[in-house]
């Protein structure tokens, strides 16, 4: 699918943790070399605690510091780039619907990055894709040492590709709870995940940005990977017969 490499870009990403935090630094790096305008948003209410120090990109001296504040402060003024973040969680279709629609005077291409722990939150950002004229959903998951990277795309009302609640369906069907209904006792468990992990699914989620504002051209629907093989394998749209010109949106 053809994207235009002129046209404004707003992206937002839900969640600075695992997948996030690794995500961020090269997204802001990636997108501030673009020569077209671009936001990018940080949204998560969570702070940094002792034991993301073993696995996400945080340091001791964020400690006690929300996560979504740490990233941009770091990143963007690195770049020299607006300082733009949400310190809280974003639990509702009608909270999320205004940060992914593209603003009154300009024709922007929004992006939504789900890099969420929870399944309630992808139903919400599902809800929010299928009710987008147009939107592009990259949303990430992972395990200890398996992941998935789905890229899901609306455009003109229609869904080009399917996102990640349609691609595995018991996304849609799970009884998680957003990170505000969780008691101390269920918030203190988390997944068990790897640094390996995170880190790839971080990389897939860039490679998604860059083949979409730079490239201008996506083939790739969903990503699945493994870090005890060392392995990522997409998964490819198959275009028929000669190559196609596509009108770029």
């Amino acid at each position: 699918m053809k994207f235009s490499l002129e046209r404004p870009v707003k992206i937002v990403m839900l969640g600075a943790g695992g997948t996030g935090g690794y995500a961020a630094p090269h997204i802001y790096r990636l997108v501030h070399t673009l020569p077209r305008p671009v936001s990018f948003l940080v949204a998560d209410g969570d702070v940094v605690e002792e034991k993301n120090l073993v696995r996400q990109n945080f340091i001791r001296a964020d400690l006690g510091r929300n996560k979504a504040a740490v990233m941009a402060e770091r990143y963007a003024s690195a770049f020299g780039m607006e300082i733009a973040y949400l310190p809280e969680f974003v639990e509702s279709r009608q909270a999320l619907e205004p940060l992914v629609t593209p603003s009154a005077a300009g024709n922007e291409l929004a992006i939504l990055i789900g890099a969420v722990d929870n399944n309630r939150s992808r139903q919400m950002c599902h809800e929010a894709f299928m009710r987008a004229k147009e939107l592009v959903y990259i949303d990430s998951g992972n395990g200890e040492h398996t992941g998935q990277v789905v890229c899901g795309i609306r455009r003109n009302g229609r869904t080009y590709y399917k996102p990640v609640g349609t691609k595995y369906p018991d996304v849609l069907a799970g009884t998680d709870k957003f990170p505000t209904e969780l008691s101390c006792a269920e918030a203190a468990v988390s997944a068990p995940q790897s640094v390996v992990a995170n880190v790839m699914a971080a990389t897939a989620v860039l490679s998604y940005l860059y083949d979409i504002l730079v490239l201008g051209d996506i083939t790739v629907r969903s990503v699945t990977f493994s870090t005890k093989t060392i392995h990522m394998k997409p998964e490819t749209v198959k275009r028929k017969g000669r190559p196609q010109k596509a009108k770029a949106a």
